[in-house]
């Protein structure tokens, strides 16, 4: 036969069961406290960086200069002709001669998203110059917003010559971009 608790015991469970509550609720609202300290010491740190990113302007202008400028794709026949003459600027701003430039077949690629273009258009170009313009040119092609990447480089120069024209080279270069698809998420229907 069970025997009854008396009301002290029960008061005694009571107290027993809130008190366990209120340590439990003690432990975890310190963590609790603890993690939103950290996170508010996190964030006054970013806000810091930020403001000091704010106040000085040539801190940004450096940062923007290293970051690439990207359009977006456009459908293949207008992207073609822009990453075309933007290219061929380059080049002529570089004092390169080169041969007129060549579209290569547009090629599939793998699809990252929906939003990602699934096809690469190339040009290939090929040219005589100094190798000092090719260094020039190849350091600024990262200005031009249509690039996606250099696809080929390949230079030789003839050792046959005297010294000082074996600075002349002759070069192969395949340079990509994408293209937007007619049924592309936001491309014409």
């Amino acid at each position: 036969m069970a025997r009854r608790l008396t009301q002290r015991e029960i008061r005694m469970l009571q107290l027993g069961a809130v008190a366990a509550v209120a340590i439990l609720a003690l432990t975890k609202g310190m963590d609790g406290i603890e993690h939103w300290s950290k996170v508010r010491t996190s964030l006054r740190a970013a806000r810091d960086k930020m403001a000091d990113l704010g106040a000085d302007d040539t801190k940004r202008a450096g940062l923007l200069s290293i970051v690439p400028v990207f359009e977006p794709p456009q459908p293949e026949e207008t992207q073609k002709f822009l990453f075309r003459d933007k290219l061929h600027e380059q080049l002529k701003k570089a004092g390169i001669k080169n041969e007129p430039l060549a579209f290569l077949s547009t090629r599939r690629t793998t699809r990252v998203s929906k939003e990602v273009a699934d096809q690469v258009l190339r040009i290939k170009c090929k040219g005589k110059c100094k190798f000092g313009q090719l260094l020039d040119f190849l350091a600024a092609l990262k200005e031009n917003p249509f690039l996606v990447g250099v696809e080929e480089l390949s230079f030789e120069c003839d050792t046959k010559k005297p010294p000082d024209k074996r600075q002349d080279i002759e070069f192969d270069l395949v340079v990509s971009t994408f293209v937007k698809q007619p049924n592309a998420p936001g491309g014409e229907r």
